[in-house]
């Protein structure tokens, strides 16, 4: 670790985020934590603090397995990048080229009451699919085609059989408006692990470890907990007397802030059979500073390039007219929306004051349902992810204060 005075970092400062990581765990908010910040390419803190099982007493440490959910699509979106690069098809191409369920897609008509309630529309595109302006949906999320995917139980769980048959059951649906017409987090980057599937001829699974996780040296990151990780794998918890999925809401209010929800040695997680490019990776908080390193370096890893440096940038620019709060929202999401807007695979920041977060222009981030978190700061050449196991993420506001305690180190 490099000494963080030498990389524009009051140590004093820094030692501030260990205490803030005390304090959830003290407050049982969180049953515990880990953060790595670096700067230019050199680590300069790390801390763990607290439990990955609060029922066995073990220790969250640095090699701990944890469920990173929605911090997949980064993931996935590069994959789709990186199959875009050898220029096997563009951004504008129709779903439908690759999955033909989708050929002949429908859209609720504005303030639909029933599900036959649609009119003719075009095919979502990978553009679409990749920026959240689908029309697609998440069960979780308000609106007719939410509780009509929750009736399904379409949610790209690890044991929910197969993805192709599970994207196939998305393009049974109407989509939830005109592609292109307004923001909604969705299960679009799931229906994008099957493209990529499809384009490349490998599983998810084979085609993120050879081309991704290998160059990165990313060996305990996959979609089923990692043979050899022993009894390093989290348990999850949730602070919801109901729902831990339900990420829309906040917490009950009262009773056991860290009900356990997904134990280790039980979990789904462990023989995963649906590659979910939405939400179905398990890793180590290592190897994800591994993966925001290479975004951060512009595409380029120790044994060899992932993405050009242009790809990269072009990821990281924001994609939508304008921020995320003027296109309608109604769903959950994991980052703010004012003043945020959406590149490809994660947000970016496009006005501090607005978000109400510090932080700098094009920042680019993401976090997960088990409220993890990463972001890459381009203006302070910077990189941070944290790793915690409750769900949902809006149960604490700790992804502003993460980044507030992170600036206020910055000494220079």
């Amino acid at each position: 670790m490099a000494r963080p005075q030498d990389h524009g970092f009051d140590p004093d400062r820094l030692d501030r985020i260990g205490a803030w990581m005390n304090r959830y765990v003290e407050d049982r908010k969180y049953p515990g934590s880990s953060v790595v910040i670096a700067r230019g390419g050199e680590e300069v803190y790390f801390n763990a603090t607290g439990l990955r099982n609060v029922e066995t007493g073990l220790a969250f440490e640095r090699d701990t397995v944890a469920r990173i959910y929605s911090m997949t699509k980064p993931v996935t979106s590069v994959a789709v990048m990186m199959l875009a690069e050898l220029g096997l098809f563009h951004l504008d191409a129709p779903v439908s080229d690759f999955l033909p369920a989708f050929k002949s897609m429908t859209a609720l008509v504005p303030g639909a009451e029933r599900m036959d309630q649609v009119e003719p529309c075009a095919t979502p595109t990978l553009h679409h699919l990749l920026t959240h302006t689908s029309g697609l949906s998440y069960p979780f999320n308000p609106g007719l085609l939410s509780r009509a995917m929750d009736e399904r139980k379409i949610i790209f769980g690890p044991k929910q059989g197969l993805l192709a048959g599970m994207a196939d059951q998305v393009a049974e649906l109407p989509l939830a408006f005109v592609p292109g017409s307004r923001w909604e987090y969705s299960v679009a980057i799931d229906i994008l692990g099957r493209v990529v599937e499809v384009v490349s001829g490998q599983t998810l699974d084979q085609f993120f470890k050879e081309h991704i996780f290998d160059p990165l040296g990313m060996t305990e990151t996959a979609f089923s907990v990692p043979e050899g990780t022993g009894d390093r794998f989290a348990s999850l918890y949730t602070p919801l007397a109901g729902n831990a999925m339900a990420l829309n809401a906040s917490r009950d209010g009262g009773g056991e802030t860290l009900r356990l929800t997904d134990s280790a040695g039980a979990s789904p997680f462990e023989n995963a059979t649906l590659f979910s490019g939405g939400g179905g990776l398990v890793g180590t908080i290592d190897d994800y500073l591994s993966f925001a390193e290479m975004l951060r370096r512009g595409g380029s890893s120790p044994n060899g390039r992932v993405l050009s440096r242009k790809m990269v940038d072009f990821m990281r620019m924001n994609h939508l007219p304008g921020d995320i709060a003027s296109m309608g929202p109604q769903s959950f999401a994991e980052q703010p929306m004012n003043g945020v807007g959406f590149g490809l695979g994660g947000s970016v920041v496009l006005d501090p004051a607005r978000a109400g977060t510090l932080g700098n222009v094009g920042d680019f981030s993401w976090g997960g349902m088990a409220s993890t978190f990463f972001w890459i700061d381009p203006v302070l050449d910077m990189s941070v992810v944290f790793f915690t196991q409750l769900s949902p993420s809006s149960s604490y506001p700790s992804r502003a204060e993460l980044k507030t305690l992170v600036h206020g180190a910055i000494a220079e």
